[in-house]
């Protein structure tokens, strides 16, 4: 892997091009989608990146630094596959944010202002090392310095309404109440009154607040360009669906009744195997328990894409990356409640076309009522079931990051996870603007 150091450099070459390209840019399509990228500090977001290795209780992200987020190649000759985490949305944002094509170096005419702030690396001290104590304190530092110490009429012009940022985190690992001593899991950054006007991305959203907006996961498929784009999605296509349904993931296993522990107990009682519908297995589990697919996606795609469905069931939160890993697999999702996409990725998975790409079961039929998702799911005509999947695939550009340096057909005729977030974060601060104006 690559030393700290030398990444460090790497991106901050990228900053400098960034600089550059603010500059020189005038393109008449830019009307209304100018940004402005904030000029932060560097403990702000790499300086935090040399601390990759001090969070025992946490993880050592280190690996997960190389090709500015993406991680490290699946294997050498890999274009497409890296062992990416999550938690690196951040890095992968901000550099995907360094070739947007409208970025201009003048913030009052940018119609958005981005914060390349790494809002949930700078969260570990808070959550696992020296600053669990202090958590209602993330984030006041930044505040300090977007409103006093650098061009205070940036954010004065707006009051912080045309501002976003980027949050590798569910927002509920920000929302610890400014009054609770001692404070419990989580940091207060989304609960400090200077920041109510902010627009956050971030993987998961709460219900009532209108500045947040949940974003796709990353998955471990970042293409290069169009064409391995489009192998994929042939492949995929082409995939022998022997499974009627996979679980890939953990828990499960204790005595409580919920919706895991139903899902495994139904797999483990199931005796069909073999006789219904063409399928060789009805039902699959791939154990991920303690983390152990997280950065090996060989474990899941290959048991994703010999799967008609795949089932996302609630855990220690309601979304999961693996929703996506399942649209990238050609996988029909299966959700228990709504709260696992449907009321959080409104942008990228049309909130009215649910019915046509996925399947809706409550978990309280399942654990509470006795329904058997077997049942449900053979009920499913086959042709209904080829018409999902062929929705499923239509989807898939929109969920997943393709490459930082991606080839030019990709990035005028698909649009990405990174694209479609950012055309709704500048309608969101669009419309924001205009009630604020009429306030």
């Amino acid at each position: 892997m690559a030393s700290i150091p030398t990444i460090l450099t790497t991106i901050f070459l990228f900053f400098l091009r960034s600089t550059i390209s603010q500059q020189i840019h005038s393109n008449p399509d830019c009307t209304g989608r100018w940004i402005h990228i904030r000029r932060l500090p560097s403990r702000f977001n790499l300086d935090l990146l040399t601390n990759c290795s001090q969070y025992p209780l946490f993880d050592d992200f280190c690996p997960y630094l190389p090709n500015h987020g993406l991680g490290q190649k699946t294997h050498a000759k890999s274009h497409s596959w890296f062992r990416t985490d999550p938690m690196m949305l951040e890095l992968i944002f901000h550099r995907r944010m360094l070739e947007y094509p409208c970025l201009t170096p003048d913030p009052n005419s940018a119609n958005a202002v981005y914060l390349p702030y790494y809002t949930g690396i700078d969260a570990l001290r808070y959550l696992y090392g020296p600053d669990v104590n202090s958590s209602a304190e993330h984030g006041l530092e930044l505040f300090d310095f977007v409103k006093e110490q650098d061009s205070p009429n940036i954010w004065a012009r707006h009051k912080g309404h045309d501002h976003f940022l980027v949050m590798a985190r569910p927002a509920w690992d920000f929302s610890q109440p400014l009054i609770n001593d001692p404070p419990i899991w989580g940091t207060s950054f989304l609960e400090l009154p200077e920041f109510y006007n902010l627009t956050v991305l971030t993987f998961e959203a709460r219900a009532w607040p209108w500045q947040e907006q949940a974003v796709p996961y990353p998955t471990s498929f970042h293409p290069p360009n169009l064409s391995f784009l489009e192998s994929w999605i042939h492949r995929v296509a082409r995939s022998r669906r022997s499974t009627l349904m996979l679980f890939a993931g953990g828990g499960g296993v204790s005595a409580t009744p919920n919706i895991r522990r139903s899902i495994r107990d139904e797999c483990e009682n199931d005796t069909k195997n073999g006789t219904n519908g063409g399928y060789v297995k009805l039902c699959d589990v791939v154990d991920c328990s303690n983390g152990i697919c997280e950065h090996d996606p060989i474990r899941y795609m290959r048991p994703m894409m010999e799967a008609s469905f795949c089932l996302q069931p609630p855990g220690d939160t309601p979304t999961r990356r693996s929703t996506f890993d399942s649209i990238l697999a050609g996988c029909i999702p299966v959700f228990f409640e709504d709260l696992s996409a449907k009321t959080q990725y409104t942008w990228h998975l049309p909130e009215e076309e649910y019915g046509e790409f996925s399947v809706f079961i409550p978990k309280e039929e399942v654990v509470f009522k006795g329904l058997k998702i077997l049942d449900v799911l053979m009920g499913i005509p086959r042709d209904r079931v080829m018409k999902m999947r062929e929705r499923v695939l239509e989807l898939m550009p929109r969920v997943i990051y393709r490459r930082h340096g991606s080839s030019v057909d990709f990035r005028s005729n698909k649009k990405d996870a990174f694209d479609i977030a950012i055309e709704g974060t500048l309608q969101r601060i669009k419309s924001r603007l205009q009630e604020v104006a009429v306030l």
